[in-house]
């Protein structure tokens, strides 16, 4: 697959193409990236980007012109119809499900704007979607980008060591989304705090029972909606439904 990043800041992806699983993505030609600044498509010595605001207000925003002629260039490299998201607060919040489609396709044209925005006219002749994580404010849509691409990354093929580890992540819908279970490692007793017993027992059912009851107590007390979400879809068992029933009556 290919993604074709518009920024005026490509330098802020370098250190993401180095270092972490997520490089071996890109090292072995999974995910094909290209970081294309609109500065390269204005006009003038200074390369302007942008521009007061009509109306007047605070800030500067992103011209139009620059933008679409860096997307004509990117629509001419990739020969294809390619869907433009934005990353902007007013989108839908990235989930994994979400996640799993754009992995499990050719790509997209990600757009990280700057300053107060990107001039409205460009976003209505050219954005098809628009991508929010959350709901705050960032600098730029840079690391937003960065977010979608490392959560895309690591479910390709190969790239995390063990290949089941993406099945047992939080939000997973292919297996119950729920969120993940607490864990631990060595040593046994950390200033005092020791690991449960149920991991120590060796008793691999005992073990996987002590894991979904924590993974049920922790979406109760953190994510209720996600609970909501897994029993209307079915995915809980009589045996989930107790260990709730158990839990909300000591809230």
């Amino acid at each position: 697959m290919r993604f074709d990043v518009i920024t005026l800041f490509p330098e802020l992806f370098a250190p993401f193409l180095e270092a972490g699983v997520a490089r071996r993505a890109y090292a072995n030609g999974q995910i094909d990236l290209k970081l294309w600044n609109p500065r390269d498509f204005a006009e003038g010595n200074y390369r302007r980007v942008d521009d007061r605001p009509f109306g007047g207000g605070p800030g500067m925003v992103m011209l139009a012109e620059p933008l679409a002629r860096c997307l004509a260039a990117i629509r001419a490299a990739r020969a294809d119809d390619a869907p433009v998201l934005l990353f902007s607060p007013i989108g839908e919040v990235l989930r994994h499900a979400a996640v799993e489609r754009w992995a499990a396709g050719s790509g997209a044209i990600l757009v990280c704007g700057r300053y107060e925005g990107i001039d409205q006219r460009f976003i209505d002749a050219h954005v098809d979607a628009q991508i929010s994580l959350g709901d705050f404010v960032l600098s730029g849509g840079e690391i937003a980008a960065l977010a979608l691409l490392d959560a895309v990354a690591r479910l390709q093929p190969g790239v995390l060591n063990d290949e089941g580890s993406h099945q047992a992540d939080s939000f997973n819908p292919a297996v119950d989304g729920l969120l993940d279970c607490p864990h631990y490692t060595r040593p046994e007793d950390w200033q005092g705090r020791r690991v449960p017993a149920e991991l120590l027992s060796g008793h691999h059912a005992r073990i996987e029972q002590w894991r979904r009851q924590q993974r049920l107590a922790l979406t109760l007390r953190h994510r209720p909606d996600l609970l909501a979400a897994a029993r209307a879809a079915g995915r809980l068992t009589h045996a989930d439904e107790q260990v709730l029933a158990r839990l909300a009556a000591r809230l």
